[in-house]
């Protein structure tokens, strides 16, 4: 049996929106893309919803609104993919790295507050997995520093924490719709906040820096004049992946419900076994399983977790790594990142490998994989 990592669930929902957008014409952001905002922020709970083209656009764009500039640090989990610090970079700002919770592998409340400098603008937590971060702790923490909170829910749609959706609880929220999210849209983004003259500063931002509504210029309520405001950028998503999200955004629950089962078959199946390590999430909150991280206990198991993953990966099982930790690149530690600084991030790192976990799976795919996964520990126990 080969069973990828991801398998895209795209069924004739998505087709149907698609040949909707292709049939009328408009292939760029256009009615759908403003159908999409309100639905997704409708159902979110946001007052404003914007849609970028990535969720890196929407960190950017984020960071933007609260007037980061050169010098200023920016707060990040050591685990979370490039994206979340490279934004703070944009502006000559510093990323700063924080260790993570060995159990969750969410951002180190401890650790937080000891990086915390005089120059410190934003944190940036990231719900990993799709399990929110502490986020009472963390919004007070930035009361009490008068620091910014960007949500990097990359992989929380839909998520909760203490019966709220993610994407209504810090300043900003950053959302992602690439192809193997709990949503997607192929590329693209959203950024949600409840601040009315932030989403309007991001509408005008993400296409150039044009006066509002721009896209309506080549429609009949549009003009072809139009002013500049700012500098600007080319984030605006298109009618193409609003249609894909449209369709996507109806079966959302639905996919969620299906990462659920998923992610019980494999805690059920692994939590009797001391070589394996469940990913658990916190009793008050509610997570999208975008992802599901098996950690490895290799003080009871004679190969490491490379050779735990090749070995799955013979038996046609794909797998990944989330994440490989900042710190460990070339770039981060030119500035000064070690891995000396992050003894939980690291714990992390050799022991976690992410299994398929996506809407549609087989409950005979999900059994192969714990089948064999057993049986990988059950020849390799110390």
């Amino acid at each position: 049996m080969e069973i990828p990592f991801h398998r895209p669930y795209i069924g004739k929902d998505e087709e149907k929106e698609v040949i909707d957008s292709l049939r009328k014409g408009w292939l760029t952001m256009g009615k759908k893309t403003v159908e999409f905002e309100r639905k997704f922020g409708n159902y979110i709970g946001a007052k404003n919803a914007i849609a970028v083209s990535s969720c890196t656009a929407a960190l950017h764009l984020a960071l933007r609104c609260i007037g980061l500039k050169e010098g200023d640090e920016v707060l990040v989990p050591a685990v979370t993919f490039v994206a979340t610090a490279e934004v703070v970079g944009y502006f000559g700002a510093r990323p700063v790295l924080v260790d993570v919770e060995r159990n969750t592998h969410l951002i180190d409340i401890n650790d937080l507050e000891k990086k915390i400098t005089e120059r410190t603008k934003a944190i940036i937590p990231v719900h990993y997995s799709g399990q929110p971060a502490d986020m009472d702790e963390i919004i007070e923490i930035a009361k009490s520093y008068n620091l910014y909170v960007i949500e990097d829910a990359a992989h929380a749609l839909p998520s909760w924490y203490k019966g709220r959706k993610v994407g209504t609880i810090g300043d900003l929220t950053a959302f992602s719709f690439y192809a193997t999210k709990t949503l997607a849209t192929g590329e693209g983004g959203m950024v949600t906040t409840e601040n009315n003259e932030w989403a309007e500063r991001i509408r005008v931002l993400r296409l150039h820096g044009i006066s509002k509504d721009a896209w309506k210029r080549y429609t009949k309520e549009g003009s072809w004049e139009y002013d500049v405001l700012e500098n600007g950028y080319k984030y605006n998503m298109t009618d193409i992946n609003a249609a894909l999200g449209l369709a996507q955004l109806r079966k959302v629950e639905w996919m969620w419900k299906e990462r659920e089962r998923v992610a019980s078959m494999y805690n059920e199946a692994f939590r009797e076994y001391e070589e394996l390590i469940p990913y658990r999430v916190k009793s008050d909150r509610i997570s999208s399983w975008h992802l599901y991280p098996l950690k490895l206990n290799l003080e009871s198991l004679k190969i490491n977790r490379n050779q735990f993953i090749e070995e799955l990966k013979r038996r046609g099982i794909g797998t990944s790594v989330h994440f490989i930790p900042l710190y460990r690149f070339s770039y981060y530690k030119n500035i000064g990142h070690g891995a000396v600084d992050f003894p939980k991030s690291e714990w992390v790192f050799e022991r976690v490998v992410s299994l398929p976990i996506f809407p549609g799976m087989r409950k005979e795919e999900v059994e192969y994989i714990i089948e064999n996964i057993i049986d990988i520990v059950e020849k390799n126990r110390r």
